[in-house]
C-alpha cells in the first residue's frame, strides 16, 4: 500500500470519541407535511423538532404566554379592553401588533418546514410541501388581514363619529369627570333622533324623537316617546330660545290651529333657520334645540343626543341580519297625507307589512315597520319605534357584531351624529352592556288625557307621570310577568300582550308581544 493511500484512509476514518451529528429532518415528505401542520397550530414546536431548540423554546413560550395573557385580560380586565376599543391611538397600535404577529407566525411556519423536510425529496414531495405551506400562510394571512381591517374600521368609526371634547362644540353638553362620568349622574338621559332627510324631502325632519332614561347603577331603561306633532314645545327659562318663544314653539298670530311648521318634527330644521347662532357655538344647532325643548317639556336634564339617518338605520339592520318583531296589524309601506313640512303630496302606500308573530324583517321592511303611519295613529307608530329599538338591542349578538362589524361601522360612520365626547366612551360601553341585560320599559304619557291633539299638550301632567315612574313610591307593587312557559313544549311561547294603565310604565317584552286584536288606529 502506498503512502498516499494510507494517508487517504486515515483522513476518511472518524476520530475516536466523536459521534456523527444527529439529523432532525423527517424521513418522508408526508411526515414533514404533518409536522409542519403541527408547527402551525403550536408555533415554536416545528423549530424544536428541527433542532433549533433555543429559538423554538422562545417562540413556544412566547406563544403560550400571549394566549394566557389574552385570556387573563379578557376575563378579568374587561374595562381595559373596552378602553382600547374606543381609543384611536391604542387601536392604531393594536393594528400594528396584529400585522406583526401575523407576519411572525408565517415566518415560523416557513422556517419550521425548511428545518423538518428531508434533504432529498422528489419533485412531487417538494410540490406538495410547498402547496401545504402556502395554504397555511394563506390561512394565517386572511384572518390577520380581516382582524387588522376590523380594528381600523373601529378606529375610523370612533374618530369620525365621536369627537374629543376639545375638538367639538355643543351648547347643551354637560361637563363631566372623565374618570367617573356617572359619579353625579344617577340617571343618564339620552335623546334618540331619527332624522328623515331622504331624496325628495325639503330639509331634515326628526320623525322619531325618543328619550332613553338610563339608571347608571343597574342599566334599567325607561323609553319616553315624544309625538312628532306636538306644538308649544317649551324651552328652559335660562335659554335664549325661551326669549324667542316665551309661550313655546308656535306662532300665536295664527291662532290655536294646527301649525305644521311648528311641530316638534319641524323644530330641528326651522329653529336654526329662524335664529342662526342663537345658542352660541355648536356643531348641531338643530339637535341642541330639540334637546332643550325635550328637557323643558319632560322635566328631565337631557345629557347627550344620538341622531341616526333613517337610511343608515336600514343599513345597520341589514348588517345585523335583520330583526324579529311581532306585527299586530297591517303596517303601510310609504304613503303620504300631503300635509305638513316635507310633504310630496298625497300618495297611497305602495304595499303593507302583513300581521304575524315573530316576523324576521330586513332593513327595508324594519324601517317601514318603525315609521309607517298612513292610516294609523301616532301612538301606534311610537310603540312600533320602541319595539324596533328593543328588537335591535336583542339582535346585536356578539356573533353578529363579529361577522358584520365592518359593515356596521361603515354605516354608523356615515350616518350617525352625536355629542357624546370621545373621552367617556369606555364608560358608555360599560353602561350599554348593563342596558342589554337589564329591564327596558315604556312610560305611557296618557295621550287621551294629556295630548288628544298636538295643539296644546299638557306638559306639566306628563312631567308628573315621568317623575312618578322614574321615582316610584316605596311599597308600590311590581307587575308580574305575563308569559309562562308551557310544559312539554320546545318552542318559546309568544307572551300575551297586556293593556297598560294610562300613565304607567310597561315592560317592552309585554308591549311588543303579539296581539292580533290591535288595529293601530287607536280605536
Amino acid at each position: 500500500m502506498s503512502r498516499s493511500t494510507r494517508a487517504a484512509g486515515r483522513r476518511a476514518a472518524p476520530r475516536a470519541g466523536r459521534s456523527r451529528p444527529r439529523s432532525h429532518r423527517a424521513r418522508t415528505a408526508s411526515k414533514a407535511i404533518g409536522l409542519t401542520l403541527v408547527s402551525a397550530l403550536i408555533p415554536g414546536s416545528g423549530l424544536l423538532m428541527g433542532g433549533r431548540k433555543k429559538l423554538g423554546a422562545f417562540v413556544l413560550t412566547l406563544s403560550i404566554g400571549l394566549l394566557l395573557i389574552g385570556a387573563y385580560v379578557g376575563l378579568t380586565h374587561r374595562d381595559s379592553v373596552l378602553a382600547l376599543a374606543v381609543s384611536p391611538r391604542q387601536l392604531l397600535i393594536a393594528t400594528g401588533a396584529v400585522v406583526v404577529l401575523g407576519a411572525c407566525w408565517i415566518w415560523v411556519v416557513i422556517a419550521s418546514h425548511k428545518l423538518i423536510r428531508p434533504v432529498s425529496m422528489t419533485y412531487t414531495g417538494r410540490l406538495a410541501g410547498a402547496m401545504v405551506v402556502g395554504l397555511l400562510c394563506f390561512a394565517i394571512a386572511v384572518p390577520t388581514t380581516v382582524a387588522a381591517q376590523t380594528v381600523m374600521a373601529q378606529r375610523d368609526l370612533v374618530g369620525s363619529v365621536f369627537q374629543s371634547e376639545g375638538k367639538s362644540k355643543s351648547a347643551t353638553r354637560p361637563k363631566v369627570n372623565n374618570a367617573d362620568p356617572w359619579a353625579k349622574i344617577p340617571r343618564l338621559n339620552l335623546l334618540l333622533l331619527g332624522a328623515d332627510d331622504g331624496i325628495g324631502r325639503t330639509g331634515v325632519r326628526t320623525d322619531t324623537v325618543i328619550v332613553a332614561s338610563i339608571d347608571t347603577k343597574t342599566g334599567n331603561t325607561s323609553l319616553i316617546s315624544l309625538s312628532r306633532n306636538w306644538m308649544r314645545m317649551p324651552f328652559p327659562a335660562d335659554s335664549p330660545l325661551h326669549k324667542a318663544y316665551p309661550d313655546g314653539f308656535w306662532d300665536p298670530s295664527q291662532g290655536s290651529i294646527e301649525q305644521p311648521e311648528y311641530y316638534l318634527d319641524a323644530m330641528y330644521d326651522n329653529v336654526p333657520k329662524a335664529h342662526p347662532g342663537i345658542l352660541g357655538q355648536t356643531d348641531n344647532e338643530g339637535a341642541d334645540a330639540v334637546k332643550l325643548a325635550a328637557s323643558a317639556a319632560l322635566g328631565l336634564d337631557i345629557d347627550y343626543y344620538m341622531q341616526v339617518n333613517l337610511a343608515g338605520f336600514r343599513q345597520i339592520i341589514d348588517a345585523l341580519g335583520g330583526i324579529t318583531v311581532n306585527v299586530n296589524y297591517r303596517v303601510p309601506i310609504g304613503g303620504d297625507y300631503g300635509q305638513g313640512p316635507g310633504t310630496n303630496g298625497h300618495k297611497l302606500p305602495s304595499g303593507y307589512i302583513e300581521p304575524g308573530p315573530n316576523q324576521k324583517l330586513d332593513g327595508y321592511h324594519a324601517l317601514w315597520f318603525a315609521r309607517g303611519r298612513y292610516g294609523l295613529s301616532d301612538p301606534s307608530r311610537q310603540e312600533r319605534q320602541r319595539c324596533t329599538i328593543h328588537a335591535l338591542v336583542n339582535s346585536a349578538s356578539p356573533q353578529a357584531l363579529v361577522t358584520s362589524y365592518q359593515e356596521i361601522a361603515k354605516a354608523s360612520k356615515e350616518l350617525l351624529r352625536t355629542d357624546i365626547p370621545q373621552e367617556i366612551l369606555p364608560a358608555f360601553i360599560q353602561l350599554a352592556l348593563k342596558v342589554k341585560s337589564a329591564k327596558v320599559t315604556n312610560i305611557d304619557l296618557d295621550k287621551n288625557k294629556n295630548f288628544p291633539t298636538g295643539k296644546n299638550p299638557d306638559y306639566t301632567a306628563m312631567q308628573q307621570i315621568i317623575q312618578n315612574s322614574l321615582n316610584p313610591v316605596a311599597g308600590t307593587p311590581t307587575p308580574k310577568p305575563t308569559n309562562k312557559p308551557t310544559t312539554g313544549t320546545t318552542k318559546k311561547p309568544t307572551p300575551a300582550k297586556t293593556t297598560p294603565t294610562p300613565g304607567t310604565a310597561q315592560n317592552l317584552a309585554d308591549a311588543c308581544a303579539y296581539n292580533p286584536n290591535e288595529t293601530g288606529t287607536g280605536n
